[in-house]
């Protein structure tokens, strides 16, 4: 049974991210399912730090963006969604690829979400593994 309350499309959310960090980053949200997004973003020039893997902190936006977007989603209709808490444990490196991220709820409340985002590499390894809370906000 789907855990989203608004209606929800990879179009849409594809274009979502159309002129935002998303879109500069090569981020590419690739599937949509009952109870998960999944999203992934090249090891590239744009996404690498000096020493040539894939930088942490992108690692990081690729997570905040698969959890608050489905956090988004899994909200009332009129409710938004904001973060209050991220974390990330760097696993393996990347150094070229793709990295590949599946976000799931752990936790769908009134006020409050955490998502668990598990990120792996081309072969299929583990990455880097995030958790993020997310604030629920009633409508105005």
């Amino acid at each position: 049974m789907p855990i989203w309350k608004k209606p929800l499309s990879l179009a849409a959310i594809q274009q979502s991210g159309a002129n935002t960090a998303i879109s500069h980053l090569g981020i590419e949200i690739t599937e949509v399912g009952d109870d998960f997004l999944r999203g992934r973003v090249p090891v590239d020039h744009r996404t690498k730090q000096p020493f040539g893997l894939l930088h942490g902190g992108v690692s990081v936006v690729l997570a905040e963006t698969l959890g608050s977007m489905g956090a988004n989603y899994a909200s009332p209709e009129g409710h938004r969604v904001v973060g209050l808490d991220i974390n990330a444990n760097h696993i393996r490196a990347a150094t070229s690829g793709w990295v590949t991220g599946t976000a799931r709820a752990v936790h769908v409340g009134r006020t409050t979400q955490v998502w668990q985002i598990d990120m792996v590499n081309d072969a299929g390894e583990l990455t880097c593994v995030s958790r993020i809370t997310m604030a629920v906000l009633a409508p105005r």
